[in-house]
């Protein structure tokens, strides 16, 4: 009876040591993702051309990350950062102290599943003090932005500008996007440095 019990304890304590570090994996958790496609492509791959030239540690603009969102996944580009961007009018300018910061993102649904969202609940900008700024509803002259609600087919691709408001004063460092208006685990980040 006593070793029935022991047997017993030792396999109920194996398996709540795996359920716990099936819990804590890294691959489940909240993540941001810095590494662009190609480069973390090379290192998977062994490619012979990422062993020569050292593969860059950080997304920069024009690269492209892979992110899962809760029911697809897409590669998203941060094509251009167009800071001081003006108004498209003169209904849309920055408040007093602020400048305007349009960032145009390219979104490719890779997924199986059709991609719908409003992309800008999910982006920020991030200043070299590590503050984040949230979109701002604003159109810019840099050019035409993303509609409320976006819905991609697998396959397809959409692209536009996201406003940002930010302190005339402030060195934007990073851009950020997570999908499903942010509340997925993933986090795309780009330097704009």
């Amino acid at each position: 009876m006593l070793r029935t019990a022991r047997t017993a304890a030792v396999v109920l304590s194996a398996a709540l040591v795996a359920l716990g570090a099936t819990a804590c994996n890294a691959d489940t958790g909240e993540s941001v993702s810095t590494a662009p496609k190609a480069a973390a492509a090379d290192r998977a791959q062994g490619n012979g051309a990422s062993r020569k030239a050292a593969p860059r540690k950080a997304a920069k603009v024009g690269d492209t990350i892979s992110l899962k969102g809760m029911e697809t996944t897409a590669d998203v580009t941060v094509l251009k950062v167009v800071d001081r961007a003006k108004g498209a009018d003169e209904f849309n300018t920055p408040d007093a102290g602020k400048r305007f910061v349009a960032v145009q993102f390219r979104i490719r649904n890779t997924g199986r599943k059709a991609y719908s969202d409003s992309p800008s609940n999910g982006a920020k900008v991030v200043d070299a003090e590590g503050q984040g700024f949230d979109s701002w509803i604003a159109d810019t002259a840099a050019g035409p932005g993303f509609p409320a609600d976006v819905h991609i087919a697998p396959g397809g691709t959409a692209k536009g500008f996201i406003t940002f408001q930010v302190p005339k004063g402030a060195r934007i460092d990073k851009v950020q996007f997570g999908m499903d208006s942010g509340f997925a685990d993933q986090t795309g980040q780009w330097d704009v440095r």
